[in-house]
């Protein structure tokens, strides 16, 4: 059980930890202190919902059609060597630093429609949520502890973002920074991708 949460908890944070739109404005609400915490509300409940949904579809997917295993194993060594190469493409040319102060957000209403937006108009949402995550959680000794791991490096991943960001803001700004995070996420991303490739979905891939 404890391998099934781990491995819940290290696939997920190294997919979610990709700094992307939903972040960026979690950060940004943060460094403004405006309802930040509901954002992170928001993207928690998200995460724990799909992964959930997920995580049953997939096993009843592949109790129906257990060839769909090989084809999702594919799908996941793919979809995560892409990303580990934007990461390290991203780390190689530098960019620039992170200013999340340029939106104007005034009302929690406000709030709470841009954060449902960022979170689910974003197509990679469902890709790691509904396919990818689920089709590692699935050959797992425990599911359902898999979805709890996973649950729990969103919550404080999100946390994080929450708690964090206006203390972390200096350092966000340099654009150094940002070249250790994309190939620190590249890195993780790509060591996954060869768990995967190499040992299949049978057992934990970090």
């Amino acid at each position: 059980m404890l391998t099934s949460y781990l491995t819940g908890l290290l696939v997920c944070g190294g997919i979610i930890i990709a700094i992307g739109a939903q972040n960026a404005y979690i950060l940004g609400q943060a460094i403004r202190r405006e309802h930040h915490w509901y954002c992170a509300g928001i993207c928690m409940t998200a995460d724990i919902l799909l992964f959930t949904a997920g995580m049953f579809g997939v096993n009843a997917a592949l109790m129906a059609v257990p060839e769909a295993l090989d084809v999702m194993r594919w799908l996941g060594v793919a979809f995560l060597s892409w990303l580990a190469l934007l990461a390290f493409a991203r780390a190689a040319k530098g960019r620039d630093a992170l200013d999340a102060r340029k939106a104007d957000v005034s009302s929690l209403r406000t709030v709470v429609l841009t954060t449902l937006a960022v979170t689910l108009l974003n197509p990679q949402v469902y890709l790691d949520t509904l396919l990818l995550i689920p089709a590692i959680g699935a050959q797992q000794a425990s599911p359902l502890v898999f979805v709890a791991g996973a649950s729990s490096a969103s919550v404080m991943w999100f946390c994080l973002l929450a708690f964090g960001g206006a203390a972390l803001s200096p350092w966000l700004s340099s654009p150094m920074s940002w070249r250790f995070i994309d190939g620190a996420i590249g890195s993780m991303m790509a060591i996954i991708a060869f768990h995967l490739a190499s040992n299949g979905l049978s057992g934990p891939v970090a």
